[in-house]
């Protein structure tokens, strides 16, 4: 039975289908039902993914989707189906790597003719409806797609199962172990260093993204190796994307990316998981720098999180759109008569810190950013400038708003939570650990039967979860627990595991797959090995497995982060891109750090040191001194003494005599190993 002849997107949670639900086009979500369609009309598949702040996706949406002539023929010709990758990251990557292998480049919105059982036959990314930009028109391609199947439909299945199984062995099948050393991160970590633009920060060329996962692994290499070149070029991609009008001069938070090789000119999407990673890096700069602009850029990323992009029940909504008006960046934008306006005789002192760019091909009014100069200049007097600043956000907030996407997705949310928890331990901010607390709370109550949704939008929600989620909420379970001490948090963890064990875990015990066991509507199970814009799941899992077993002291948990690194290491040596976080994930199984402090809550000495002296490799538990239960356990089973003051450093099997003087552990915690690793 075919499903009926009309747009079915108008009850789906997601806001991005949402927003396509008026079309002319007979979308369908992602389904059994839909797939089931396909097949017994013999129809091929058009399937288009896209997001709710991908600016060319609303272009192809109203250039396209929205007129009557084109849907009518998609409607004619293909069974319509739209996905949006955020709930649907699973979906999203076996098409674009489908794509990938038919050697073109990938990007959203993702256009994939799929054969009527869902095996990719030929693809692209935005197409305009009128031949353009050297490509063809859409129409043009729909009737071309058409004619090939008709006329070809055999050697299209057959290259369609080819290519299928080419997906899958990439995406879903097992290599051999690697093993762990530490030459296999020195090299990525150097062939990273050698993609760094050493004039503007970032990976050389355009367009330029923050590409967290690069960025930590250079920062691993000094911690581990002491690189300093490594960490300057952390630092220095920090300070250059920071000044840039990537960044929210007025607002707080990052936009997406730069089209431009400096950081001028945004896609001004802002994504929930870039600012997340942008808190955290800013984190680990503010403290092993000193530097002010770190500490100032996370106070407002936050500002920005708590003030705009708080959904229900505390969690954090994935995104803000690009266009508000039907115009990309009007929201963020200004004139320079419209500065003087708001500012009166303040814009004065205002263009002293900031200039206002136009840069080349730019339609729009001009995009405020900062020379290197007026950023260092603006945060010395800071006091002076942020009234300034709170001044324009009040005329802005009067502006149109841009869309937001306020789905809750569970692994952004993890990554949020874990960055909210870090930043206020590190800066005593504890309404930050609330904040990062009441997000948490939310997602775990919003669960059904022990497991975790995908994403929530008010009272809908998306089952089962992923691995990435699992992953996500372990790790920031533990990000709580060291900054409140509260057990649950580690019982929470614990539960996670179980549960991507139970749900993810493949039958040889060699790693796990991204879609749980029972879903029944993906054509391949795949693993989720690759980075996008955030680490990849696998290599969330390994962080995730080595911290819960520092954390615990488990052993038996630990071979299991052992042996899923190790495989997973295996994987990624087999791959060209995008496994930095598989490999920084394996950085943290080779060195596990833990530290356990024992200090007194009313005037601690030590833990002030752990929390301004932040280390990703590290896992750190505080037991109030005199404490007789749930004391941790050091490697090899020992067990601390709690009648004293005392600080345990571990790394692996191996700790350290105890530390009592607070400055003999700040040596201890910002000692670094030369470039030779000794």
């Amino acid at each position: 039975m075919t499903l009926p002849a009309r747009n079915l997107l108008a009850e789906e949670a997601s806001p991005y289908l949402q927003q396509h639900s008026g079309n002319p086009v007979h979308w369908r979500a992602w389904s059994p039902a839909a797939l089931a369609e396909a097949k017994e009309l013999g129809r091929p598949i058009l399937l288009s993914i896209g997001y709710a702040a991908c600016h060319w996706c609303h272009v192809m949406a109203h250039e396209s989707f929205e007129n009557d002539a084109v849907a009518a023929v998609m409607n004619r010709l293909f069974v319509n189906i739209k996905v949006d990758r955020e709930e649907r990251p699973d979906i999203d990557q076996i098409y674009m790597a489908a794509l990938h292998a038919m050697g073109e480049q990938g990007g959203w919105p993702l256009t994939m003719f799929l054969t009527p059982d869902g095996k990719p036959f030929w693809g692209g990314t935005y197409f305009p409806r009128e031949a353009r930009y050297g490509r063809p028109g859409f129409v043009q391609v729909l009737e071309a797609v058409d004619k090939a199947w008709r006329e070809k439909q055999q050697s299209l299945a057959e290259s369609a199962d080819g290519l299928t199984a080419h997906v899958e062995q990439r995406l879903a099948g097992a290599k051999g172990k690697a093993v762990l050393d530490r030459a296999a991160l020195a090299d990525l970590a150097g062939r990273i260093d050698g993609m760094i633009d050493r004039d503007f920060g970032g990976l050389r060329g355009a367009p330029k993204f923050p590409n967290a996962p690069f960025m930590h692994s250079l920062w691993l290499s000094w911690l581990r190796d002491g690189q300093t070149a490594h960490r300057d070029a952390v630092l220095a991609s920090l300070e250059k994307m920071l000044a840039g009008g990537i960044y929210d001069h007025v607002g707080g938070g990052l936009s997406r990316y730069s089209t431009d090789d400096q950081w001028l000119v945004p896609h001004f999407e802002k994504m929930l998981y870039d600012n997340a990673q942008l808190i955290r890096m800013c984190n680990w700069a503010f403290a092993a720098t000193g530097n002010d602009l770190f500490r100032i850029r996370i106070e407002e990323t936050v500002a920005w999180l708590l003030r705009e992009m708080r959904a229900d029940g505390g969690a954090f909504a994935a995104s803000l759109d690009a266009d508000s008006d039907g115009e990309e960046g009007l929201f963020y934008t200004w004139s320079r008569e419209e500065v003087e306006t708001a500012l009166g005789g303040d814009s004065g002192p205002f263009f002293q810190y900031f200039e206002l760019a136009a840069p080349h091909g730019w339609e729009g009014k001009p995009i405020i950013r900062q020379s290197e100069a007026q950023q260092r200049q603006g945060i010395a007097d800071y006091a002076r400038l942020a009234p300034l600043k709170a001044k324009l956000l009040v005329i802005r907030e009067k502006r149109v708003r841009p869309g937001r996407d306020g789905k809750a997705l569970t692994d952004w949310n993890g990554l949020t939570i874990a960055a909210l928890a870090e930043a206020g331990r590190s800066l005593g901010r504890r309404e930050w650990i609330d904040a990062a607390a009441k997000a948490f709370a939310h997602i775990v109550e919003a669960g059904r039967d022990g497991r975790l949704p995908h994403s929530m939008l008010a009272d809908k929600k998306l089952f089962p979860a992923l691995s990435s989620d699992y992953a996500a909420m372990t790790n920031a379970a533990i990000a709580l627990f060291e900054a409140t001490g509260d057990e649950a948090y580690s019982d929470h963890a614990r539960g996670f595991v179980t549960e991507l064990d139970r749900w993810h875990q493949d039958g040889e015990n060699t790693g796990y797959y991204l879609t749980a066991s029972d879903s029944g509507d993906v054509p391949i199970r795949i693993r989720g090995d690759v980075d996008e814009a955030i680490p990849s799941a696998t290599g969330q899992i390994v962080e995730a497995l080595v911290r819960l077993s520092s954390l615990t002291g488990d052993l038996d948990l630990w071979e299991k982060a052992w042996t899923t690194a190790e495989l997973a290491m295996g994987r990624a040596a087999q791959q060209a891109y995008g496994q930095a976080g598989i490999v920084n994930a394996c950085a943290l199984a080779l060195e596990p750090l833990k530290l356990v402090i024992i200090d007194k809550p009313e005037s601690p000495s030590l833990v002030p040191v752990m929390n301004r002296n932040p280390d990703p490799r590290r896992v750190d538990i505080v037991v109030t001194i005199g404490t007789e239960t749930n004391r941790p356990l050091l490697p090899g089973g020992v067990l601390p003494p709690t009648d004293k003051l005392g600080a345990w450093f571990c790394s692996g099997q191996v700790c350290l005599p105890a530390v009592t003087d607070a400055g003999e552990l700040e040596g201890l915690l910002r000692r670094r190993p030369d470039s030779n690793g000794t």
